[in-house]
């Protein structure tokens, strides 16, 4: 695990703080280790400017170390063996990364969505496993506490893909449901436009609404796992929560206003964190 720190993983994971000093100091190198893992994967996907034949490889090589470990055979680099010994300790299926690397060559081949049911079933792959990948760290992984941490993980995904319509769009990527687009009447000429039309800011506050009530329908996970994990996930869907307040106060023009969380944002999320437990175990 040496040169893999959680800090390295918190600051590529924008707006929410997965992995951050709020979780009790004995899960943060195996957390560290699962996120350095799954964005080196991501970035395969969406960095640097290898073809989509060389993006594809280097994933199918990610999927081929997973086999490695399965077969109880070392792998060959770094980072996969740093994962080895934490699948074998807190018993993680190796189908939630191969879910994950799944997801990421998805985003190589496919970059429109025909419908909601489309975009959640990436969600499934590209955010779910990694919410339960923690549960299983955390040793809570009951059938509801997964259900309540698929809302949330799909939730924030949702909220990442809402916030970033206009990078997406540089990368000729549409999370959007087509169907949904058609029915606001917003076409992919004004998205290139980049003008928050009457029209799509109706049709984002249908999205973010959407994933807000996701995300709220989670949201009992933070205060059924006690203690700092309790308020990690707290404070991970308050500040989901926040950006799409954020986008909203923008009036849904994410083309020139891209919500960021400030520092001048997290002494009142962490607080209304804490006192969200307190109030629930009163």
């Amino acid at each position: 695990m040496k040169g893999i720190t959680p800090q390295q993983t918190v600051e590529h994971y924008e707006n929410f703080p997965v992995g951050s000093f709020l979780l009790p100091k004995q899960y943060r190198p195996a957390v560290a280790v699962v996120y350095h893992v799954a964005r080196y994967a991501d970035d395969l996907a969406d960095e640097g400017d290898a073809s989509s034949a060389e993006r594809l490889a280097a994933l199918d090589e990610c999927s081929a170390e997973l086999q490695r470990i399965a077969r109880g055979e070392p792998a060959l680099t770094l980072r996969f063996q740093a994962l080895a010994p934490v699948v074998a300790k807190y018993a993680i299926p190796l189908q939630l990364f191969e879910d994950l690397f799944s997801a990421f060559r998805q985003d190589v081949i496919k970059t429109r969505y025909q419908d909601f049911g489309e975009v959640i079933d990436y969600c499934r792959r590209s955010a779910n496993p990694v919410g339960r990948i923690l549960l299983h760290i955390f040793g809570q992984t009951d059938s509801r506490q997964l259900a309540l941490s698929d809302g949330i993980c799909s939730a924030l995904q949702l909220v990442n893909f809402w916030q970033d319509v206009a990078i997406d769009w540089q990368k000729d990527r549409v999370y959007l449901p087509q169907d949904d687009l058609q029915r606001f009447g917003v076409t992919e000429a004004d998205l290139a436009k980049g003008i928050a039309s009457p029209a799509f800011k109706q049709l984002m506050s249908f999205e973010c609404d959407r994933a807000r009530r996701m995300l709220r329908a989670g949201s009992p996970l933070g205060v059924q796992l006690l203690g700092r994990v309790g308020l990690e996930i707290r404070t991970i869907v308050l500040a989901a929560d926040r950006v799409l307040s954020k986008i909203k106060l923008a009036q849904y023009d994410v083309f020139n206003a891209r919500p960021t969380l400030t520092r001048g944002d997290w002494p009142n999320i962490l607080w209304q964190a804490l006192k969200s437990g307190i109030t629930k175990k009163a």
